[in-house]
């Protein structure tokens, strides 16, 4: 059984209600209990221009990474999401997974790690609230340390659950 870290945002319709929904989701992939972050508003980036809601999760899984990443993907069709838009435009909901395991995998569809999480505080603040002690297998460096070297941008810690 795999731990697998998934960033999950949204920027579009009821942000916190589709954060829950896919809170959900995941329950629904997981083996065990998930464990949520807090929620966090991040301003947009690339083509989005509306702020996100982000947050993460740290689900059990049986699920390879191809099986979970076609997993994630059908849940954010289900969601309303348009899977043929703009890379990093607006959207409903965005399931990203960060980590598995300590594994490093590639093929034409998934990176994992995901090749940009140490550069995004929004995936690296939620997934400090999980656990500031998950390691980049890449570099082997701790999540509170990769949060001190990525590049600064505006978060904020909301008071809402998902």
């Amino acid at each position: 059984m795999a731990k697998v870290v998934i960033a999950v945002g949204s920027n579009l319709g009821n942000r916190i209600k589709n954060l829950q929904i896919a809170a959900g989701k995941l329950s629904s992939l997981s083996t065990g209990v998930i464990r949520k972050s807090s929620v966090y508003e991040t301003a947009p980036v690339g083509k989005a221009d509306v702020p996100f809601l982000n947050a993460a999760a740290l689900i059990e899984t049986n699920l390879n990474p191809p099986e979970l990443i076609k997993e994630l993907k059908k849940q954010e069709e289900t969601m309303g999401r348009d899977l043929n838009a703009p890379r990093w435009s607006n959207r409903l909901i965005d399931f990203d997974i960060i980590v598995y395991d300590d594994l490093i995998f590639k093929n034409g569809v998934l990176e994992i790690p995901h090749p940009e999480f140490t550069n995004r505080l929004f995936v690296l603040v939620p997934m400090a609230d999980i656990d500031d002690q998950i390691v980049d297998p890449r570099t082997h460096l701790k999540v509170a340390s990769l949060i001190q070297k990525a590049p600064e941008m505006d978060i904020f810690k909301t008071a809402l659950k998902w």
